[in-house]
């Protein structure tokens, strides 16, 4: 059996970043670090945006980015600058290639191949199975999320972000390449949270993804044919071809992951809760999870006590009982903030950046009783 200081089991967003951050700090340069996957990454399967202030550290692997975002409601009809913000998008290919290659030219830093079937927690250590071996870290984090955990609990809301996307080509120039689409709610909501959203990347290329806030997930056709007929109403007569698809899930939910945790066994990403939970947005929120996780690891604390929650876990919460109840709330509450308060806020506020003046204003935005309803079948 092989023994390693650190293992990372996943080489997503959160195990990549997480590898890169210990294998390039020299705090960490005599600890073993083993990273498991069981894909070689090579596959662009997924599109991560996120906004942010001036530049940052994924800026040389930005494939889009977008001073603009176009909000649509039943009534409401917005298009604004983001400014000081910007709307930024990263590939999946870009970022594995790139990181990877980081990764791989660490020499403490060991990548394999494998399937993991199975982790046993033991006092002092964990013990990690795959196909082939047996591992045994000091320390493992482990970012392979299970739906079952969350499903087999009632405390807690579970809905899901779920979407298929089209990446379409037209003949002719028609998108604004200065605008995302952020939500279209003016898509028929049919009892549920949905909208479409629109990432242009130049005149003639688009990603269109028809997205929903719920419970259950639809038949792919489903998806396929509300893009069909957005496009269809929004770019009436215009041809265009599919070049590629994707289709995904982000769990939306305030489950206390954190709870899974041990002194050597730590989960991360979406499997530790990173995700925020009232609109799914994941990637930015990892790789500021991650430069706490170091700097928490570097003062040896236990990994049982990292993560916490605050004021703004508990306004997700409120939202989620009040979708959960009622899905077909969402387009009205995101509606009354576009409609009541500038862009820039709600990025902030979405962000778990604004102070609590600013937590009134934007609470004060939707109508209240879904809300009260929902903070009283909490308390009582």
């Amino acid at each position: 059996m092989s023994q390693f200081d650190y293992i990372i089991i996943g080489a997503g967003a959160s195990g990549l970043l997480l590898a890169d951050a210990l294998g390039s700090d020299d705090f960490f340069k005599s600890k073993s670090i083993l990273l498991i996957d069981k894909d070689d990454k090579t596959k662009n399967d997924r599109t991560w945006c996120f906004w942010e202030i001036g530049k940052g550290p994924f800026d040389n692997l930005v494939h889009k980015s977008w001073p603009k975002i176009y909000f649509a409601g039943k009534k409401l009809r917005l298009s604004t600058e983001i400014q000081p913000y910007s709307y930024k998008m990263v590939r999946g290919i870009d970022f594995y290639e790139h990181y990877k290659q980081k990764v791989r030219n660490y020499s403490n830093v060991k990548w394999v191949k494998e399937e993991v079937k199975n982790l046993k927690d033991l006092d002092n250590s964990v013990e990690v199975l795959t196909e082939a071996n047996r591992f045994e870290g000091k320390k493992v984090f482990n970012s392979i999320f299970d739906y079952r955990e969350v499903l087999n609990q009632k405390k807690y809301p579970v809905l899901q972000q779920h979407f298929v996307g089209w990446f379409i080509k037209t003949e002719k120039p028609v998108f604004d390449s200065e605008e995302a689409t952020f939500m279209d709610f003016s898509v028929p909501q049919k009892g549920n949270t949905r909208f479409m959203y629109v990432l242009p990347f130049s005149e003639s290329e688009a990603l269109f993804e028809y997205t929903l806030f719920s419970e259950t997930l639809l038949d792919r056709k489903e998806y396929e044919t509300a893009i069909e007929e957005y496009l269809d109403e929004h770019f009436k007569g215009i041809s265009y071809s599919i070049v590629d698809t994707e289709q995904g899930s982000i769990p939306m939910t305030c489950y206390p992951f954190a709870q899974k945790n041990s002194n050597s066994l730590m989960h991360i990403g979406i499997s530790g809760g990173w995700a925020k939970p009232s609109t799914g947005f994941t990637f930015y929120n990892t790789s500021k999870r991650t430069a706490e996780l170091i700097d928490y690891l570097k003062a040896d604390r236990p990994l049982s006590k990292f993560g916490k929650k605050d004021k703004f876990w508990f306004y997700d919460l409120l939202l989620l009982d009040v979708l959960k109840k009622n899905n077909h709330l969402g387009q009205s509450v995101f509606e009354s903030l576009f409609k009541k308060r500038k862009t820039t806020l709600i990025l902030k506020f979405l962000d778990n950046e604004t102070n609590f003046w600013e937590d009134i204003l934007m609470m004060s935005s939707p109508k209240p009783l879904p809300f009260i309803q929902a903070l009283f079948r909490r308390l009582f």
